[in-house]
């Protein structure tokens, strides 16, 4: 049986940005801006701006009195990020970028353009500290959380990317860096922003909304009772809690078993169906005994109202992980639909632009070492 280990949730000290206008509730944006000496109705003139037509720079919004557009910048509309690197793959379909965030810390997000949609992956700590061994993110431990600012605008830049492309950003799944449910205030803040409609926020749907979880149970059944309809994703990886510990280091606080119940729980709560999130590790937790299991544990704790999205392991330079072989991982998705579960292979996008998440951040940190 692995070691039962104590687990860390809070970030390093680092300093947390500037107050950003996506910080602030509507009340705090009225207050600011009166402190600035405008009137009230201009805090939604600037969310308008923002949100409607994705502009952060106040230069730029022309309905505000020239005089006092640099007071707005520099009280409401700090620089959050910097791209240091911008990668594209699959006929430039696939856009990941590397930003550099007012502390010198690393983030990543990924912009995703398929025929139906274009989504994108974003970040919601820098670096994680969940210390799953298999991640390249885990493997470089966590820095700080994230601001919701900094959240909330990885979106806008990509919103006004598609914009710019006469498309339309979609949909947004918060499986990028970190732990969202580590960071949950902020978080649930984002997504409030992120699905509310202008001007208040960027007005996607919550249903295209997707939250992912290594398993923090307590915070996902407080998820199922905000009153909203975003899609859970658990990182499962493993149905038996003696592997799980440690591909999964959380399990030691939250077992298999209570992790479904929280997953139960969120179904029976809000109406959606749970996605089931397992990175095929070849022979770790690819035997067709744990397709098995998986599937009859996830049919007897969430029925019909689950499906596992299979990925297939995107290995980290000198990892002793890899990737499943396609007959292993045929034969793993007819075992678990075997048991009534739904199971597909999700699609693997950027493999030769270090699709892993925390691949690109740990390569600029190796170089500028």
């Amino acid at each position: 049986m692995a070691e039962k280990i104590p687990l860390v949730f809070t970030a390093q000290r680092r300093s947390m940005p500037p107050v950003h206008f996506a910080d602030l509730d509507h009340d705090s944006r009225v207050d600011k801006v009166k402190e600035l000496g405008l009137p009230a109705f201009r805090a939604n003139q600037i969310a308008r701006h923002y949100y409607g037509r994705l502009e952060a720079d106040p230069a730029t919004m022309t309905d505000l009195p020239e005089a006092v557009r640099p007071q707005i910048k520099q009280a409401l509309f700090p620089d959050l990020m910097t791209p240091v690197n911008k990668i594209e793959c699959d006929r430039g379909q696939t856009q990941k970028t590397l930003w550099r965030l007012h502390d010198g810390t690393l983030l990543e997000s990924v912009l995703m353009r398929y025929p139906d949609r274009a989504t994108l992956c974003i970040s919601s700590q820098a670096g994680c500290g969940m210390a799953c061994p298999f991640c390249a993110t885990g493997q470089g431990g966590l820095d700080r959380n994230l601001s919701c600012g900094e959240i909330v605008d990885q979106v806008r830049n990509a919103a006004a990317t598609m914009r710019d492309e006469d498309s339309r950003l979609t949909n947004v799944v918060f499986m990028g860096m970190g732990e969202p449910l580590a960071n949950y205030k902020r978080v649930v803040s984002a997504v409030r922003q992120i699905t509310s409609p202008a001007p208040d926020g960027f007005g996607i749907s919550q249903r295209n909304v997707t939250v992912s979880t290594v398993g923090v149970a307590p915070a996902i059944r407080k998820l199922a009772d905000e009153g909203l309809s975003v899609t859970l994703a658990v990182s499962l990886h493993c149905p038996d809690d003696e592997l799980r510990d440690t591909l999964v280091p959380v399990n030691n606080r939250w077992s298999v078993e209570e992790v479904l119940d929280a997953a139960r729980y969120y179904a029976d709560h809000t109406g959606r169906r749970v996605s089931i999130e397992y990175a095929l590790i070849r022979d770790i937790n690819d035997h067709p005994w744990r397709a098995a299991m998986l599937g009859e544990k996830l049919h007897r704790a969430l029925g019909s109202r689950v499906h596992v999205n299979l990925i297939p392991l995107n290995p980290t330079p000198g990892s002793k992980w890899d990737a499943s072989p396609k007959p292993v991982q045929d034969e793993f998705v007819a075992t678990v639909a075997s048991k009534g579960v739904p199971c597909t292979v999700r699609d693997t996008r950027g493999q030769e632009i270090a699709a892993a998440c925390g691949q690109l951040a740990a390569e600029e940190r190796a170089a500028s070492a």
